[in-house]
């Protein structure tokens, strides 16, 4: 996608650099040419859902259906509440359907009967949903297992009843976490895969020598790689596969998100630790990473970006004038951290379709802060979805601990909008929407029952809320 004359107009009524308070009423963003624009947020709470039970009860994906509601996948080991298709306390797969006023209508586990985790939800083409995951066992809803942790992945009604399951992985641990739709009607899914314990198997693609001149050596068992790797896994409309690939170095490098580019290749992103193999450009401890691939799974070309110290990427998206921005946290002063903030900052890259750095920003305070999710407003504007700690910098509202915090961003990085949302206990951001009324939905989780959140059901709850 990319800029046209309308799109630039709206973005170049924002002031570059303009910091808006959300706590209350906002001032206006000013422009000396164009006059007052309204800023598209108020920061005022719509409305806010704890959903669980009396157990441990995450969000970990979101996204918005036909009718004006939303479908939410995480985790659940809660045996009562709002879950009521479950009797032991290990770990789900959980799915609800709220409505457009974040009431739920209905609530349903799937997996095995050992721990298992939901990460991903995207809809279909003919109106229904596929989810991403990991099993830890070869039984209820699981038809075939091979060890420890499998990928996952189901298709399931609008009303949450399984069409099909496909599962994927060998004898260690393997976790599906990212899940895109295709546009070839099929699907692809990321997360991390133990290499070692598949003994090099994994890889269906034989690149030889790519654009960067390395050569691929993974297609013999004696050129294994560490114990977690990048695994991408093609799948048709039936959940069959087309192919696989895996990409990493000798140590712990796992993937969280990806999209597919205008020439329908992909591109991978999640965090590297490191220093061989296809990572040829390690900057010390963890970096964001990102691969390149094309449409059959070749790699392409690989980047990082980072300091000496621990960057995690999480989310990507592609932005309205063709390029893309990766959203993360760093702990690194170094490197391509030009204005380290405090003891962890969000951080967001943006990068051009062949890995090249256009400007890189960090946000937050002087304690933690980290950014797990980004959406494209289509508008010029990128929401940010993620945690706070601090109570100064780009944040004014503390309400303890740790915030559910989101914020907007403009195509140069500037800061137009941000919001705290939480209690005295531990609250997380972690996926957001554009609701039909152009408000703000997010998911994530609460361990509070108190400020922003008014109830809550045991240990940990979904947190849902709508911001206006």
């Amino acid at each position: 996608m990319y800029l046209n004359n309308i799109a630039t107009s709206i973005l170049f009524l924002f002031t570059v650099g303009v910091f808006i308070s959300c706590g209350g009423d906002n001032d206006p963003v000013t422009d000396d040419d164009q006059g007052t624009v309204e800023m598209p947020f108020t920061g005022d709470i719509d409305w806010l859902s704890t959903i669980g039970g009396s157990g441990e009860d995450e969000g970990h994906d979101i996204i918005a259906t036909p009718d004006g509601g939303y479908l939410i996948v995480g985790t659940t080991n809660s045996t009562d509440g709002a879950i009521s298709d479950k009797t032991t306390t290990d770990n789900d797969i959980w799915v609800i359907k709220a409505d457009s006023n974040g009431s739920l209508v209905w609530s349903k586990t799937y997996g095995s009967s050992q721990n298992d985790k939901g990460y991903g939800i995207v809809a279909t083409n003919d109106g229904n949903y596929v989810v991403s995951g990991y099993v830890s066992s070869g039984d209820g809803d699981v038809s075939t297992f091979e060890g420890f942790h499998d990928y996952w992945i189901f298709k399931m009604s609008p009303t949450g009843d399984i069409i099909w399951e496909k599962s994927f992985g060998f004898s260690g641990s393997d976790q599906a976490k990212g899940l895109i739709a295709t546009n070839d009607g099929g699907y692809l899914v990321s997360g991390f895969f133990d290499v070692t314990a598949s003994g090099g198997q994994g890889n269906d693609v034989q690149s030889g020598a790519n654009s960067q001149g390395q050569n691929d050596t993974r297609a013999s068992g004696n050129n294994l790689h560490g114990v977690g790797d990048y695994w991408a896994i093609k799948l048709d409309a039936d959940g069959n596969k087309e192919w696989r690939n895996f990409f990493g170095g000798t140590n712990d490098d796992r993937s969280f998100d990806l999209v597919q580019t205008p020439d329908n290749g992909y591109i991978i992103v999640g965090a590297s630790e490191s220093a061989d193999f296809d990572v040829i450009d390690n900057h010390g401890g963890h970096d964001f990473w990102i691969v390149k691939v094309n449409a059959a799974g070749e790699k392409i070309w690989t980047q990082s970006f980072g300091g000496e110290e621990i960057d995690n990427g999480y989310a990507l998206t592609e932005t309205l004038d063709g390029n893309y921005l990766f959203v993360g946290d760093t702990r690194s002063t170094d490197g391509d951290i030009t204005n380290p903030l405090g003891n962890a900052d969000s951080w967001a890259v943006k990068f051009s379709p062949t890995g090249s750095l256009i400007w890189q920003k960090t946000n937050g305070g002087s304690l933690f802060e980290s950014a797990r999710g980004v959406t494209n407003m289509n508008n010029g504007t990128y929401l940010v979805t993620g945690s706070s700690r601090s109570i100064d910098g780009d944040i004014t509202i503390n309400n303890g601990l740790n915030d559910a915090w989101v914020y907007l961003l403009d195509e140069t990085g500037a800061i137009l909008f941000e919001k705290t949302v939480g209690g005295s206990g531990l609250d997380f951001g972690i996926s957001a929407v554009k609701s039909l009324d152009n408000a703000i939905v997010m998911a994530g989780n609460t361990e509070s029952n108190d400020g922003d959140i008014t109830s809550n059901n045991g240990i940990k709850d979904l947190l849902l809320v709508k911001i206006k």
